[in-house]
């Protein structure tokens, strides 16, 4: 973070020579601006205000998980019910947290920065998207370093453990056992967490900076200016109705309701945000404004930004509702997944990757309207509205995907301190259902992350004063070339490091069965801080290639090579990097759901290909373990990437577009 603060301040102070004298404004040159010096202290101070309350809600997210996960062993006791309750509402706790936490902060900044610039708002806004890289850059080191910290432990004890010596999983004498449940938080907790804050911070950002130059900045209308805001506003109400109906409304009797009770919620929480929607657009926006769009006044009317908003939404709930439809075990592409183990391991890795390429399909075309719908009415605001359209619900999703964490860890304690067998079967029950939604969470963060990238990219093309993209000059296209190899470059380093750490992982486990007298006989105890240390080594020292590959390369690419070849790495990273988070994070979750469906074996089909330890079975262990990095590090890390190289390219912008581009300057 210090780091980083240094880098901001310099590069935007560097951009008038660190005078402190006003300048003309970027859009009216007739006015005149606060110094470029301001917005590069104000820039700082508000990535540091970003940075912050992403660790500190990761932080408190894993502080209220590691309450949670005992207490609903405890309640797993009682029932299936009382259990589903706490696990919830410990999850509502870290959505509504993370929600509001980002909305307080942000808005005390706004206010905060006014008392300086006064009515230079471009300034002002310039200055706030700092917040959004602050988000999102803790964000990535929370994502991939807290991913090959899972991972490392769940590979190395489910290889070891299940695989080698057939012990049930989360068994107290596998040594790997504490890292891997210790993961659980690390990654989902406070890495998804962090993950959707940024998305949220940053698309608040983008929204405020186009909007700053639209007729809400040059009249000084406050309220219609707060509009992203109020949405966000308007949801942490509705998600904090939308979760009586799971805990208070409806009770919860048997394990399958659970299922239905948490995709309720995301169908009731989007119904309820539409008319929320309405009434904050009606209220607080007036009913025709202008916005800027690439040099050119559009006029848009309040209900166009309605259905941007709108659009964005529903594109959530649909990539939501096809995500499960491929990650849940009661659909059948996984049961096909699952039926293909009969034949080996082979066949169902090949059914898994055709099915993680297949899932693609629907969610592009859901973000793709939404872009063209949102673009066609409000221009870039459009899309930064629709992707916090997308967001506004995130107390719920975040209720729902953390409550996965929670009861996975919940079942973990049980078999741990030797619970009886019937209380494993409800937190087992409650961590499948858990497992789909999970998947669902991903989805949303994926969905969002390329609509917030693009409306960022749309700031940044406005801010650096890029006309147009066009891709038939060389130096768009390479960038373009450049930029789609990225996603791949990014992936390859966080699977390297997640099957790095693994092996160490794995030789550490096998010594200690191989060394220790009576471990398997459950006479010795393992020695569990040995492989917690090096899931937290691994995870330390692994995630610094891939985050220093993702905030270096615009400053790279920006410096030396120029703002048009900066815009083309952008595109080219946004395009590819969505295609292939969506169908890495959906073949992992396929795989384990297929494992799942062999072991519960629930259904006529399913005891054919188990029980545990047959030979599908193993197969179908195998696929949950290639699919491990894929869903929890690669392909959730990757809408980090395409986000944050784009929040980071408009905050560096003006440093860009004055000084960039040296090597075409000297050639």
């Amino acid at each position: 973070m210090i780091a980083f603060a240094i880098l901001i301040f310099l590069f935007l102070g560097s951009v008038e020579g660190f005078s402190t004298k006003s300048q003309p404004c970027t859009y009216d040159k007739e006015k005149m601006c606060k110094p470029a010096l301001a917005t590069a202290i104000f820039s700082t101070v508000s990535f540091l205000l970003g940075a912050i309350t992403s660790v500190l809600s990761g932080f408190l997210g894993m502080k209220i998980a590691t309450y949670a996960n005992a207490r609903t062993t405890l309640e797993a006791r009682k029932g299936v019910g009382k259990a589903f309750i706490v696990a919830f509402r410990s999850g509502a706790v870290m959505g509504f947290l993370l929600a509001a936490n980002g909305l307080l902060v942000l808005y005390i900044a706004i206010n905060l920065f006014k008392l300086y610039y006064g009515d230079d708002w471009e300034g002002l806004f310039e200055a706030i998207t700092g917040y959004g890289l602050g988000g999102s850059s803790m964000a990535l080191f929370g994502r991939v370093g807290g991913g090959i910290y899972t991972k490392a432990a769940d590979v190395g004890a489910d290889l070891v453990g299940k695989v080698e010596r057939n012990i049930p999983e989360d068994d107290p004498r596998n040594p790997a056992v504490i890292a891997d449940n210790v993961g659980d938080n690390v990654g989902d907790i406070a890495g998804m967490g962090s993950d959707l804050f940024g998305s949220y911070a940053e698309s608040s950002c983008a929204a405020l900076v186009v909007a700053s130059i639209s007729s809400f900045g040059i009249n000084h209308d406050f309220t219609g200016m707060l509009y992203p805001l109020l949405i966000s506003s308007v949801g942490i109400l509705v998600c904090l109705i939308t979760t009586l109906f799971a805990t208070d409304l409806f009770e919860i009797k048997v394990v399958k309701e659970i299922e239905p009770a948490l995709k309720k919620q995301l169908i009731i929480s989007t119904i309820l945000m539409t008319v929320g929607i309405a009434i904050v657009t009606w209220i607080g926006v007036p009913s025709s404004f202008t916005i800027y769009n690439f040099g050119v006044q559009k006029v848009v009317k309040n209900w166009q930004l309605f259905l941007c908003v709108g659009v964005g939404l529903w594109a959530g709930l649909i990539i939501g509702f096809v995500t499960e439809y491929y990650t849940s075990n009661a659909y059948s592409p996984v049961q096909d997944v699952a039926d293909s183990c009969r034949t080996g391991a082979a066949t169902n890795v090949i059914f898994g990757l055709a099915l993680g390429y297949k899932s693609v399909i629907i969610p592009i075309f859901a973000i793709a309207i939404s872009i063209f719908v949102s673009f066609s009415f409000a221009a870039m605001y459009g899309i930064a509205v629709a992707a916090l359209g997308m967001l506004s619900t995130i107390a719920t999703g975040l209720a729902i995907d953390a409550y996965g964490p929670i009861s996975d860890n919940a079942g973990g304690i049980a078999e741990m301190a030797g619970m009886s067998h019937r209380i494993r079967e409800r937190t087992d029950a409650l961590d499948a259902a858990g497992n789909t939604t999970a998947a669902i969470g991903k989805g949303f963060a994926i969905g969002s992350a390329a609509l917030v990238s693009l409306a960022l990219f749309g700031a940044f093309v406005s801010r650096a004063a890029i006309t147009t993209v066009d891709v038939l000059t060389p130096k768009v296209f390479i960038g373009l070339i450049v930029g789609a190899m990225l996603p791949y470059w990014f992936s390859a380093m966080t699977m390297k490091s997640v099957g790095g750490a693994a092996l160490k992982m794995v030789e550490e486990v096998r010594r200690q069965f191989n060394t220790i007298p009576g471990l398997m006989e459950g006479h010795a105890k393992p020695d569990y801080a040995t492989c917690v240390k090096i899931s937290t080594d691994a995870s330390i020292k692994e995630m610094i290639p891939p985050g220093a590959l993702v905030m270096l390369t615009p400053l790279i690419v920006g410096t030396f090579f120029g703002v048009e070849t900066l815009s083309g790495v952008l595109a080219g990273a946004l395009v590819s990097g969505v295609q292939i988070a969506i169908s890495a994070s959906n073949t992992g979750g396929a795989w384990d759901n297929a494992k799942k469906y062999i072991e519960a074996g629930a259904s006529e089909h399913a005891r054919t290909l188990g029980p545990k330890g047959s030979d599908p079975h193993k197969a179908a262990v195998i696929g949950d373990t290639i699919g491990d990095p894929l869903k929890d590090t690669s392909g959730p890390s990757l809408n980090i990437l395409i986000k944050l190289m784009a929040v980071e390219s408009l905050v560096f912008a003006p440093f860009f577009a004055t000084h960039g581009g040296l090597l075409f300057k000297i050639f």
